[in-house]
């Protein structure tokens, strides 16, 4: 089984690609990393006149990072993969599709890919947006921290990647504040916003290499998709797009009892940040004037039944709301925030 450990933390990069970056190239013919050389920008603009005796790869430079939007009508060359495409699941309409399941994660150590066990924990946790990485126990490789972003294994000689079905439904999201916010969620007073989730993963999938555009008010407003940015004229937003979550079919584990099932060593502890950047655990302090109603036990097992959830509970006289996919608790009140965080320890 691979037990998993989780950051909120990390830098934010493009998540357009969902495949190691050596991945995306290193299953064709032709790996420009192997060999140091690029893709030759004459071929891809007007023609190179070398042709033969260019030093530079005659590929499509977008099919070389699996983002070619024409596929197999387009009238570059692409490498071969094995009579596989090399497209991503997450940056073309044409996925890498799985044996029939929803997804597969997989690690390639050299000798092929091998599916990780349980890797529904993982999807769980990437579905996430402000979830940058994990870290997974008791694998073939022994522990293995992955880069969400960069879709890389950090430290190792290893390979990542997530195979599709072709059905997944990918979610935008932005940071306002300290929360990450879904593209066209409600407002407070129930307005929704005014983009779409669809509008923008159907121009993503036309280009990944282009923008969206949209407006509030007298704003313009563009998604750059190759910078994971919302940019406006006076300041730049982080984005996210991040998949739907899928619970496993019937007779596969579920996350619930996945995440029971921990390594024996090591169990799951629920924190927030205090004034001066300390985390604090909850738990109940019976001898305290502000006594917490949860324990971090109580709020483990919240999160198991739906990672996606959210739950209340009162300090003193106050109550809280812990938001498990913005990974915040919110004063009812006076609506401050502060961060939460799950750890294993």
């Amino acid at each position: 089984m691979a037990t998993a450990y989780c950051s909120d933390s990390g830098e934010d990069l493009s998540a357009g690609s969902r495949e190691s970056d050596s991945d995306r190239s290193s299953d064709a013919k032709t790996d420009i990393q192997l060999y140091g050389k690029k893709p030759c920008r004459y071929y891809n603009g007007r023609g190179c006149k070398d042709a033969g005796r260019c030093s530079y790869l005659h590929f499509c430079k977008y099919a070389l990072t699996g983002r070619c939007r024409y596929g197999s009508q387009c009238k570059l060359n692409h490498p071969e993969a094995g009579g596989e495409s090399s497209s991503d699941p997450s940056t073309s309409a044409a996925p890498k599709l799985t044996d029939g399941r929803c997804y597969q994660w997989q690690l390639n150590g050299g000798n092929g890919w091998l599916d990780v066990a349980n890797d529904h924990i993982i999807e769980a946790q990437y579905s996430l947006p402000h979830t940058q990485s994990i870290k997974l126990f008791n694998t073939s490789y022994g522990a293995v921290s992955i880069d969400f972003n960069r879709m890389r294994v950090s430290g190792k000689k290893l390979r990542v990647r997530r195979l599709d079905d072709g059905r997944t439904l990918w979610l935008w999201y932005c940071t306002l504040g300290r929360k990450w916010t879904k593209y066209g969620d409600e407002d407070p007073k129930g307005v929704p916003g005014p983009v779409k989730n669809s509008d923008i993963e159907e121009k993503f999938q036309s280009n990944p290499a282009s923008s969206y555009t949209f407006a509030i008010g007298a704003d313009t407003l563009e998604i750059k998709f190759a910078e994971m940015r919302q940019v406006t004229a006076k300041r730049k937003r982080k984005v996210e797009r991040r998949p739907l979550y899928r619970q496993p079919p019937a007779g596969v584990p579920q996350v619930a009892s996945a995440l029971r099932g921990l390594a024996l060593d090591t169990e799951p502890r629920w924190q927030f940040e205090g004034d001066r950047g300390a985390w604090h655990d909850f738990k109940r302090r019976s001898d305290a004037p502000n006594e917490c109603s949860v324990t971090s036990d109580e709020i483990e097992r919240k999160f198991t039944q739906n990672p996606h959830g959210a739950m209340t509970f009162k300090v003193g006289r106050y109550s809280y709301k812990l938001d498990f996919q913005a990974m915040i608790q919110t004063n009812l009140k006076n609506k401050n925030v502060r961060r939460i965080r799950r750890v294993l320890v």
